[in-house]
């Protein structure tokens, strides 16, 4: 049995010792303090003596872990520049603003969070007064990601420097009325201030890191130089336990992020209790971003400590607040100095001998007031070390109260994120406490007020001065007056509408050689962004390596393995390819920094980012949503698209509702095309309308989803049919008639409306033919290109009609007069096409791949879910045999005869 106090093997032990006996020295010497002093100062030793060879340059481990105190000793911090007695007053003006906005609003019943913003105030007022860098700074400014649940705050100080008036403060969370703020940073709702909606919890954190790295994109492409730009990401330490808020910190350590900074609000507060109750999140957190090559500050302790560290002369203190877990820290904020003296003090006879020399007084201001995230000095320090920190991002920890200065009754309580409103004796305390000059006589019938020293107060003027020294307001989103980009040359495009030929080509290969052309333009080629998560060759796009590159901040330091290939695998500092890795999130986060360039920097960049359908929606559909309401524009690709056509793959793979969930986003045009043809007047149109010259009335703030499918399939010649390319573009079109299909059915035949969608049109093209050359029945085949397009152009005119105007849908348009009922079909289940049902005239019924996919051939697939050719036509048989146009036989004889 294994000696469990033995010494294990090591690395250490593959390494030949070239002086046995100096190491036995060492080692006896690491004893001997262990011995003599005790394995406190041994540790102490080994850390310093860890620090000096990483200082050194000396190639070690470095320690995930330091101790719970703050990264810059109080002697090194820099003197805060400006008036400190002058921000002083004006946080004070913010904080009671903020709470007062709040607590106005909750006789409405719409909510809101005074905790926050009160425990991270300083955090945001050092930036704001010495760091950020607004709009008119040198290049883009910087880009802050606020915290969501601080936005009374943002709005306290825009109505501090006359950005906001009381009428839209009142309104807060109430904005039906057109003159309301709404409630997080939502840039759809409040396009003027917010860049960048960070409530989705975790997809700040993941959408700033990659913000970063496209700011470098851009500089290393030559398309803008951004190098003064930094990003700022505030952050909840709960709110670290979203995957995604650490999903990409390896990748902004790789990449030597230093313009990125994250500061971390440790309040040790969740929504509803402690972080990490019976542990230390600070401590957690300081090991994961160590671990991922960050450089780490802490900020823990406020100057009140400066004494009980310099009593510390045994290192007690330090190891007790290592010890204690972050709810005991808690609990000290709400319990009297006797408690502490015997719980926290009483642990060590050394820290009870020091907690005599200390009054109760002094014990309360450490414990309940004295962190680090509440003091000037403190944070900026902290800011300055992270700004000019050089080869790696920052993340900065610092120590809050949630609640601070609101009063008991809020200060760490673990339900002052659900309180909503302080009484007016709370508010009147904590006027007193912040030195407010508001009189008791200004709160009229209970309602608190609003405070403001006056638009020529020094408070006032010293604010907007020290804004304008750094560039203008923020937060603040800018849409620069950017010309339309020029389209593209019809070429590219028309290439499609002659068809393939004898030659099968699946439409995921039609778009890869559009983008291909494209990306050749010399007016708008090198504005396009290809972004794939790491399955180019599936998507065939491997021919773009050698002549974009991929995008690598390193360039290539290698020799490639498939150097002597035509499509070797090719990455350059300047490539135009971001190609990302098993990562749907960051590749959307890249797709959203990208798509919103046009407001961010003045540069319109066209993204598409193209994925597995059924890994895009169903992964990252709240990224979308974020998109969204970030008001990016792009195309989103959903490759080896539909639940039949990628064989064998099965379940997991087989993409049967993403049509759906795009549907719920407004900002979404969904298209599921049949042809390659349609690819292109899609493609040309949402260039057009998101980049070029909108048309009246059109939202320019849209982005496109095309689904593609893998299946190799003969690619018809565009139809001259009149009007086709808006039919196309708004979602449906006759491709064919039963006359013009080559098949002439009797005059007398039965007639039914085929409607197809994506590659279902090819199943329905085949159904046509066996309907015509076996039951003597007429069908007309439509391509269906957006079922929802068509139902959001049927839903407005619906409110059209709520408003007594008179609007046709235009789904009802195209198929006005087309003879007998309407059958549906796609590869996706039936609530795609149904979406049209109610404002379709004819007889309904439609056909869908419903339930959950499996592994087989498409045939098999197809037969298993009931979209083959041969299980339309019985579909259609039904639907004629319910009107007595056929005989009810005839639905039975199909069945039969095809194996059904």
């Amino acid at each position: 049995m294994t000696d469990p106090n033995a010494i294990q093997p090591s690395e250490l032990d593959q390494l030949p010792d070239r002086d046995p006996e100096e190491t036995a020295e060492w080692q006896a010497s690491l004893d001997a303090v262990t011995e003599a002093a005790g394995p406190h100062r041994a540790a102490y030793l080994m850390r310093r003596t860890l620090e000096r060879a990483e200082g050194a340059g000396i190639a070690l481990p470095k320690l995930l872990e330091t101790d719970y105190v703050n990264s810059i000793p109080t002697a090194a911090e820099p003197a805060v520049p400006g008036d400190e007695a002058m921000e002083q007053r004006i946080t004070a003006w913010n904080r009671w603003n903020a709470a007062a906005m709040v607590t106005r609003g909750s006789k409405y019943g719409v909510g809101g969070h005074i905790a926050t913003f009160a425990s991270a105030a300083w955090l945001y007022e050092t930036g704001f007064n010495h760091f950020f860098k607004g709009k008119e700074a040198d290049g883009s400014g910087d880009q802050l990601y606020i915290q969501g649940h601080a936005s009374p705050g943002i709005y306290a100080r825009a109505f501090l420097d006359g950005r906001l008036n009381e009428e839209q403060l009142d309104n807060f969370r109430r904005e039906a009325g057109g003159n309301g703020l709404p409630s997080y940073p939502h840039p759809r709702r409040l396009p003027w201030l917010w860049e960048f909606p960070t409530v989705s919890m975790g997809l700040g954190p993941l959408s700033a890191i990659y913000q970063a790295r496209f700011n470098r994109y851009l500089t290393n492409r030559g398309i803008k130089d951004t190098s003064a730009s930094h990003v700022w990401a505030f952050l909840g330490d709960g709110e670290m336990d979203e995957p995604e808020s650490t999903a990409a910190l390896a990748l902004a350590a790789r990449e030597e992020l230093d313009n990125l900074t994250f500061v971390i609000n440790c309040n040790l507060q969740r929504l509803d209790g402690p972080v990490r109750a019976n542990f230390k999140i600070v401590q957690e957190l300081e090991a994961q971003f160590r671990g991922a090559g960050w450089n780490v500050i802490k900020t823990l302790w406020g100057t009140a400590w400066d004494e009980l560290f310099q009593l510390d002369t045994t290192g007690a203190l330090v190891r007790r607040l290592r010890q204690v877990p972050d709810a005991q820290i808690q609990t000290y904020q709400t319990r009297d100095a006797a408690y502490i003296r015997q719980d926290f003090f009483g642990a060590d006879p050394a820290l009870a001998e020091m907690a005599k020399l200390l009054s109760d007084d002094k014990i309360l201001e450490c414990f309940h007031f004295s962190r680090g995230g509440h003091e000037a000095r403190k944070v900026y320090a902290a800011y300055k070390a992270a700004v000019e920190h050089k080869g790696a991002p920052t993340v900065i920890l610092a120590q809050t109260v949630k609640g601070h200065t609101l009063g008991e009754g809020f200060a760490s309580k673990n339900a002052n994120h659900q309180m909503k409103k302080l009484t007016v004796d709370e508010f009147k305390n904590m006027r007193d406490l912040l030195g407010l000059p508001i009189k008791d006589s200004d709160f009229v019938d209970g309602v608190v007020p609003y405070g403001h020293p006056g638009a020529d107060s020094p408070e006032v003027r010293y604010l907007q001065e020290r804004r304008a020294a750094l560039g203008g307001p923020a937060p603040a989103r800018r849409v620069h007056p950017v010309a339309p980009l020029p389209a593209p040359a019809e070429k590219a495009f028309a290439s499609f509408d002659k068809g393939s030929g004898s030659q099968n080509v699946a439409t995921t290969m039609a778009f890869v050689r559009l983008v291909k052309d494209l990306v050749r333009d010399k007016e708008t080629g090198k504005r396009w962004v290809p972004i794939v998560p790491d399955e180019a060759r599936t998507f065939g796009m491997e021919s773009l390596f050698p002549s974009l590159g991929i995008y690598s901040p390193k360039g290539q330091t290698y020799e490639p393995v498939d150097r002597d290939q035509l499509m070797y695998y090719k990455e350059a500092r300047n490539g135009q390819i971001l190609n990302e890795g098993i990562t749907e999130a960051g590749s959307m986060a890249d797709f959203i920094a990208a798509s919103t360039s046009y407001a961010t920097h003045g540069e319109t960049m066209i993204p598409f980012y193209i994925f597995y359908s059924m890994f895009g929606w169903q992964r990252t559909a709240d990224q979308m949503w974020q998109l969204g309401d970030q008001l990016g524009r792009g195309f989103l690709v959903g490759a080896t698209a539909g639940r039949t056509t990628l064989t064998g793959e099965g379940l997991q793979h087989a993409d049967g509702h993403s049509p759906v969930i795009a549907a719920t986003n407004p900002a979404a045009l969904t298209y599921d095309p049949a042809f390659a043809y349609e690819v292109a007047v899609i493609v040309k149109d949402g260039l057009r309308r998101m980049y070029g010259e909108a048309a009246p009335g059109e939202d320019q703030n849209v982005f496109y989803y095309l689904t593609v499918y893998n299946e190799p399939l003969p690619q018809p010649a565009k139809p001259s049919v009149d009007a086709i390319d808006e039919g196309i573009v708004k979602g449906l079109y006759r491709f064919n008639t039963a006359e013009s299909a080559g098949v002439t059915p009797p005059a007398d035949a039965p007639r039914i409306q085929l409607l197809g969608s994506g590659t279902a049109i090819h199943w329905a093209l085949k159904a046509q033919a066996l309907l015509a050359e076996e039951w003597g029945v007429a069908a007309d085949v439509w391509s269906a290109t957006s079922w929802s397009e068509l139902r959001r152009d049927a839903l407005e005119a619906d409110e059209a009609l709520l408003r007594g105007e008179e609007r046709i849908p235009f789904v009802r348009q195209a198929l006005q007069g087309a003879e007998g009922p309407v059958l549906a079909v796609s590869d996706y289940m039936r609530q795609v096409p149904d979406q049209i049902a109610q404002w379709v005239e004819q007889d309904w019924s439609s056909l869908g791949a419903d339930g959950f996919g499996l592994s087989d051939t498409r045939e098999a697939a197809r037969r298993h879910f009931g979209v083959d050719a041969e299980s339309i036509v019985v579909a259609a048989l039904a639907q004629l045999a319910k009107r007595g146009e056929v005989k009810a036989t005839a639905v039975k004889e199909a069945r039969a005869k095809y194996g059904l």
